[in-house]
């Protein structure tokens, strides 16, 4: 019976595609949300409706780090991957292989010190020079409430910040599962610091908690990597072996501009309602909207710990590969995705009758629903737009820009006149039905594109055998 359960369990976690990197990073996003709820639970009963106002702007504005980061995370990861399938790394630190994917590796990462240590001081002092502007313009007698917790969770995101880029160069190098099991321990210390920041009376220093429980997860991390990490910094550098101009910044900057445009379709929704409608609608939408965010997050493991291998195919040509790998990647995640907004709804209907002193703190439940159909169609975007980026380039610029725009634009307008209803519509509207199928059309019109370039190039090439 013992056997029958475990080749059954065996079964479905191959069907699901449930490796050990894909269960550590939905451990992680499920601590994650269990966090999260635990956090909600605490809001109610240590914030006020105002101070939730602020929690929830803090880490908004806090989400301000994407305009430095510039998607460079991610590009560091597809490089690394491209290059490690030429290469061997041993348990010791050293890597062994072809000598120009090895130099190329080495540049890159040597690329990636410099750029975060410059970036992480410039982000330093915007960012606390942004929020100060901020708070002082809409709440400018609080300051007693806000500076000192801003300032602590500014100074936790910009170390944070600095250290997340080399565990991405990690999992390009093929370390995906470790770089997922650092998550999970992050996640589980971020909830513990996040917590205990509550519970002390220090309710709006926990974005600063969190972020100081998961820079201390990294660093342990990555002091673990400290011989890999030598290894290629005392490697003799090769001039001129990879040109960031010519070969990396024309998908960069793309990127960089995709994922700012990512800040002004959701983050930007609750400082809109603190500045128009205070900080009472500003935290009931920052609270629904972070639960809908999660929804789509959680799911999202299944096809995030697929980025590398993605780089790899794509890197090897096996386009069959790839595209079998993505396919069975997104039916499971929508699957489970489908799940959970069905329980959610259940759980937000559930709220109203038995818990209202939340349901207060909330979004109506027919609000919810369209965040939460919105968070679905954030789900098939960012799937469709890692296989996409998986070839080093970047489709979805226009199609982010003009999305985000016409949010940002709906919610401005729409929220001093309509509130916390106008913004979920906007919100729906834009991300659910006009973001989805946009970036849907470009994805099926680019996979046509490649393969009808690969089926001509097979053709010649058998003409030129014959």
């Amino acid at each position: 019976m013992i056997d029958r359960t475990r080749r059954l369990a065996e079964a479905m976690r191959h069907r699901l595609g449930m490796d050990r990197a894909v269960a550590y990073s939905f451990a992680a996003k499920l601590c994650m949300i269990i966090g999260s709820t635990g956090t909600v639970l605490l809001i109610v009963r240590f914030l006020s409706k105002a101070q939730q106002g602020y929690y929830y702007t803090l880490l908004s504005l806090i989400s301000l780090q994407i305009v430095f980061e510039l998607g460079f995370s991610f590009v560091i990861l597809q490089l690394a991957a491209h290059e490690a399938v030429h290469l061997r790394f041993h348990r010791d630190g050293r890597v062994e292989g072809q000598p120009l994917p090895l130099a190329r590796l080495v540049a890159i990462f040597r690329k990636t010190v410099r750029w975060y240590v410059l970036i992480g001081f410039f982000m330093l002092c915007t960012l606390l020079a942004a929020g100060v502007v901020f708070f002082h313009q809409t709440a400018p007698h609080q300051s007693a409430v806000w500076l000192g917790p801003w300032i602590a969770a500014v100074v936790m995101t910009v170390i944070l910040f600095v250290l997340n880029p080399f565990a991405s160069f990690l999992e390009g190098c093929g370390q995906v599962r470790q770089v997922a099991g650092m998550r999970f321990f992050q996640a589980l210390a971020a909830l513990v610091l996040a917590w205990g920041a509550m519970l002390l009376g220090k309710g709006l220093y926990s974005p600063a908690a969190v972020n100081a429980a998961q820079s201390l997860v990294a660093a342990a991390f990555l002091l673990s990597r400290r011989k890999f990490f030598r290894h290629l910094l005392r490697y003799t550098s090769v001039p001129d072996v990879l040109s960031w101009r010519t070969e990396v910044w024309s998908f960069q900057w793309k990127i960089a501009v995709t994922w700012l445009c990512s800040y002004f379709t959701v983050s930007v929704l609750t400082p809109i309602l603190f500045a128009s409608r205070g900080p009472a609608e500003a935290g009931r939408m920052g609270m629904s909207i972070s639960i809908a965010t999660y929804t789509w997050q959680l799911v999202f493991a299944w096809m995030s710990t697929k980025a590398a291998p993605f780089g790899r195919f794509v890197a090897a040509k096996d386009y069959a590969g790839l595209d079998a790998l993505f396919f069975k990647t997104l039916y499971v995640s929508l699957l489970v995705v489908g799940v959970f907004v069905a329980s959610g709804l259940t759980g937000i209907i559930a709220i109203q009758k038995l818990f209202p002193n939340l349901a207060a703190r909330m979004v109506s439940p027919w609000m919810f629903v369209l965040l939460l159909l919105g968070a679905v169609g954030n789900l098939v975007i960012q799937s469709e737009a890692i296989y996409l980026r998986a070839h080093k380039e970047e489709p979805l610029l226009w199609q982010a820009v003009i999305v985000s725009a016409l949010t940002t634009a709906g919610a401005y307008l729409a929220a001093p006149r309509w509130g916390l209803s106008g913004t979920c519509m906007v919100y729906f509207l834009c991300t659910g039905l006009i973001g989805t199928a946009s970036a849907t059309a470009i994805f099926r019109a680019r996979r046509r594109s490649r393969d009808l370039q690969e089926s001509f190039s097979a053709t010649l090439s058998m003409e030129t055998v014959s």
